[in-house]
C-alpha cells in the first residue's frame, strides 16, 4: 500500500515562495499521474495542478504561471515550487493520483500571510 508524506509547508508573506514534496513510500508512483489538491476552510479539495506519467503537466487558472509541478522518479517524489503566492492560496495541501486512488496523507500546511 502506497503512503504519501507531504511536507514544505509554512507561512510565507504574499509574493513568497515555498517548495512541497511529496513522497510516496511503499510502492513505486511511476506509472501514477500525479496531482497537488489543496483544501482551504470551508471549502472541497481541488486540483491545482497535474503531472504525467510522462511528465505532461497542467494547472488550474488562478496558478497557472506561479506553481511548477515536477516529479523525481528516482526519489518516488512528487513536488510543487510555489511563487508569488497570494493569501488565497492558503490552505493544506496534499498529493494523490489524478483519480483519488491513493490514501491521504496529512498533508500539508500553508499560510499565506502578512
Amino acid at each position: 500500500q502506497v503512503q504519501l508524506v507531504e511536507s514544505g509547508g509554512g507561512l510565507v508573506q504574499p509574493g513568497g515562495s515555498l517548495r512541497l514534496s511529496c513522497a510516496a513510500s511503499g510502492s513505486r508512483i511511476t506509472n501514477n499521474h500525479m496531482g497537488w489538491y489543496r483544501q482551504a476552510p470551508g471549502k472541497e479539495r481541488e486540483l491545482v495542478a497535474r503531472i504525467t506519467s510522462d511528465y505532461s503537466t497542467g494547472y488550474t487558472d488562478s496558478v497557472k504561471g506561479r506553481f511548477t509541478i515536477s516529479r523525481d522518479n528516482a526519489k518516488n517524489t512528487v513536488f510543487l515550487q510555489m511563487n508569488n503566492l497570494k493569501p488565497e492560496d492558503t490552505a493544506v495541501y496534499y498529493c494523490n493520483t489524478l483519480g483519488r486512488s491513493l490514501a491521504w496523507g496529512q498533508g500539508t500546511q500553508v499560510i499565506v500571510s502578512s
